[in-house]
């Protein structure tokens, strides 16, 4: 999923609380000119919208500077927020363009339900819900999918054997359990004891 945003330029002396009060959030650039950063503002408003169409380090978004004539595909790689307030504060954004391939994070999907959860009662149980892979700015998935609907009691499925997007790899230990599917929970009978308790 791809994302388009546009920011202004954060005019010269300005202080962030004010523009806070004014509904803008400060903002900024990194990446797209050697180490230069750039100010810049964007509506608090937008940034809200923002935040619930895209993650920290997974989509891509189209940021646009219509005052300096700057648009390119960036990666929203900070979001600060008040301490207490919950309140958005900070956005940091780095332009990847003639930055070759990432290292990116990105969700795990898991999809269908685990033949040995439905028919004979086990547990499902992640050992990751993200994967950190690499790739091209164009190539990042939102996510990736994993059925597990064959997977049975006492199955696992370990790195190596996941299907990754083309033009996506990572650089993960092989034998890295993702997923695996766990016995039932057996609940101990009650003793003689407990039982005596209970009725007393």
């Amino acid at each position: 999923m791809q994302v388009t945003v546009e920011c202004q330029k954060r005019p010269e002396g300005s202080k962030p609380n004010a523009l806070r009060r004014s509904g803008l959030i400060p903002v900024v650039l990194y990446g797209h000119k050697g180490t230069e950063s750039l100010s810049l503002t964007m509506p608090v408003k937008k940034a809200e919208v923002l935040l619930r169409e895209s993650s920290v380090n997974n989509t891509l978004i189209d940021l646009n500077i219509p005052e300096i004539s700057w648009s390119g595909k960036t990666l929203l790689k900070e979001v600060q927020k008040h301490p207490w307030k919950n309140s958005l504060y900070h956005l940091s954004f780095f332009a990847v363009a003639a930055h070759g391939d990432l290292d990116i994070e990105v969700p795990l999907h898991f999809v269908g339900e685990a033949a040995g959860v439905k028919q004979d009662g086990g547990l499902l149980d992640p050992v990751l819900t993200q994967l950190q892979v690499r790739c091209a700015p164009e190539s990042i998935p939102d996510s990736i999918e994993i059925d597990v609907s064959n997977m049975q009691v006492g199955d696992a499925l370990h790195l190596n054997e996941l299907v990754l997007p083309p033009g996506v790899t990572t650089s993960g230990e092989p034998d890295q359990v993702i997923v695996s599917v766990l016995p039932p929970q057996i609940t101990p009978e009650p003793t003689e004891t407990e039982e005596a308790t209970e009725s007393e």
